[in-house]
């Protein structure tokens, strides 16, 4: 299959070329030519299917004509070696818990399927890849250490001063290797900005070999997608219509969710849920999308005030904005809704769930109250609680024991480089490091 540019359809290029370059040449986002419909036979089977098994059927959809089916399946099962949980929270409500692989967080998922994939097609080659990525958190701790060590490979991590919790900068500062930590005078856009520079910089480009593994590249952004089947093939109840929110920052989560969609899965509505950073909830509440300025929150790894992923959105539903804003709804809460609901769902249920996964159940429960009895509703934990223990400890008013997976980081030393917020300090330490020969 091939894959277009968002930002001219004309441009088409092969799944190698697409993860390689991670974004294309005029800056739009790479997506599949096609969208294939997955057969009704698929969904009667979905329930008694493994999380594998479902995972060799979309990918096989999506990528059979570029891998064999041997690597397909080796790439399946290296992304799927986790549970993704289905747990209910209360009547008519669950959380998908997308937390239990190495870095307890959503991005696990496409970091393993990223890297995989990206070794494989650069299998024989002598070029060494350099990783350019911007994270407001968890992004940076799964792709660190779904690349850690993987020949061929350096990566380069950019993120804003101050903006990540401690976990999360431990969980991708201390590994060094061939992982490099960029502390920038910034906030997450200004990173995001100057990794899209990066790659638009011919000079840079002639002299060494750059991509993406946020979820602007497709290897990272679709296999997102396949969670949303397995919690549908776990939902207890199929009767009812079912709602699906998606705390949202870069909307790479949520595009995953639409795509999930469009090849058949029965999700009746979106949610897209946010903190103050909203420009996606006012668009679809009939503003124009005007990227801001991102605001610092206590959901910090959706502080993103010009989400990438907002034109794949549109072109999953064929650029038509009146059917985006038919099957997605927008919503968005400060940060006092948000310890709120983390309250009272502690409080009357006994569940904790993080600050990212409290904008989902709000997000969820605001529509729900709106469509009383018709849906059954999921929102999707992305991360585990203790990731941001400090402010799940201030909110909740508790000692949140961490799981020993976290602990280990904490005791680990800091690795980074202070890097100012300019484009040229960037380009700069990418040419004269010794990141490449």
């Amino acid at each position: 299959m091939n894959f277009y540019s968002t930002n001219d359809p004309g441009h088409k290029v092969s799944l190698k070329e697409a993860v390689i370059r991670g974004l294309a040449p005029d800056q739009g986002l790479y997506m599949p030519e096609k969208i294939p419909t997955l057969s009704h036979s698929f969904f009667e089977q979905l329930p008694q299917m493994s999380f594998q098994e479902i995972g060799y059927e979309v990918i096989s959809a999506l990528f059979s004509g570029d891998l064999t089916k041997n690597q397909i399946m080796e790439l399946v099962d290296h992304t799927l070696s986790f549970d993704a949980p289905l747990v209910k929270v209360e009547e008519g409500i669950y959380a998908l818990e997308l937390f239990h692989g190495p870095t307890l967080a959503f991005k696990d998922f496409g970091a393993r399927f990223c890297s995989k994939l990206m070794s494989m097609l650069m299998e024989g080659e002598e070029r060494k890849i350099r990783v350019l990525v911007a994270t407001s958190g968890d992004t940076g701790s799964a792709v660190a250490n779904g690349f850690y060590k993987v020949p061929g490979v350096e990566v380069v991590i950019l993120y804003p001063k101050g903006k990540v919790s401690e976990l999360q900068e431990k969980q991708f500062t201390t590994l060094g290797e061939n992982i490099h930590c960029l502390e920038v005078e910034g906030v997450f856009d200004d990173c995001q900005r100057m990794v899209k520079e990066a790659f638009l910089d011919k000079e840079l480009n002639s002299n060494m070999l750059l991509t993406s593994a946020n979820s602007i590249n497709i290897a990272r952004w679709i296999p997102q997608c396949l969670y949303y089947f397995y919690a549908w093939s776990k939902l207890p109840v199929k009767e009812k219509k079912l709602a699906m929110s998606v705390p949202s920052g870069n909307f790479g989560n949520l595009g995953a969710g639409i795509l999930a969609e469009r090849m058949g899965l029965p999700i009746e509505v979106f949610i897209a849920s946010t903190n103050l950073n909203k420009v996606v909830p006012e668009f679809l509440e009939g503003a124009p999308f005007s990227a801001k300025p991102s605001v610092q929150t206590i959901s910090n790894s959706m502080d993103v005030g010009n989400p990438s992923n907002f034109y794949r959105l549109l072109s999953l539903y064929g650029n038509d904005e009146d059917l985006i804003k038919e099957k997605v709804n927008g919503f968005f809460f400060d940060d006092n809704e948000t310890g709120q609901a983390m309250k009272k769902v502690k409080s009357e249920n006994g569940y904790i769930m993080d600050p990212h996964g409290a904008v989902g159940y709000l997000g969820l429960k605001k529509f729900m109250d709106q469509n009383p009895g018709e849906y059954v509703g999921i929102f999707l934990e992305t991360a585990h609680p203790g990731k941001f223990k400090s402010v799940v400890d201030k909110v909740l008013g508790i000692d949140l024991e961490l799981p020993e997976r976290l602990n280990k980081f904490l005791s680990g030393t800091k690795k980074v480089e202070v890097l100012e917020n300019d484009f040229e300090a960037f380009r700069s330490y990418l040419m004269n490091s010794n990141l490449h020969p």
